[in-house]
């Protein structure tokens, strides 16, 4: 158990709380295998490269995360007050969501489950 009063335990949680600018997008309708192959390009980069290789990448997921990478970058210049000149992509996950089964009718009366897989992407910035 907790030590301490209810308000003491939630002063202390608060202050460990993350500062960095972030941008999260759930219940996105792509799965994280095919998320993670653009979030793996952009990882470590600045954010104009960055969002470079999201604008002239092929993949679908490749527009969702433009637009939240767009998002978190104006995140930090809203809410921290950074320049997104020394912005970087410093960490980048695509998380599992829920997946909704759907049936595909086959030969002879037989029923196929089919899964569309749901994720949960985050970017997290730093400045250089």
């Amino acid at each position: 158990m907790a030590k301490g009063h209810r308000s003491q335990i939630k002063r202390e949680r608060n202050a460990q709380k993350d500062t960095r600018p972030s941008a999260k997008l759930s219940y996105a309708r792509v799965s994280v295998q095919k998320a993670c192959y653009v979030l793996d390009a952009i990882r470590g980069k600045d954010v104009q490269s960055a969002l470079g290789i999201v604008t002239y990448n092929p993949r679908y997921a490749s527009e969702l995360i433009a637009k939240l990478l767009k998002s978190a970058i104006a995140n930090a210049e809203n809410n921290n007050g950074m320049s997104a000149e020394n912005l970087y992509v410093e960490e980048c996950y695509a998380n599992k969501g829920p997946t909704m089964k759907r049936v595909r009718p086959r030969a002879q009366g037989r029923a196929y489950r089919i899964e569309k897989r749901m994720s949960h992407i985050t970017i997290v910035l730093n400045e250089k």
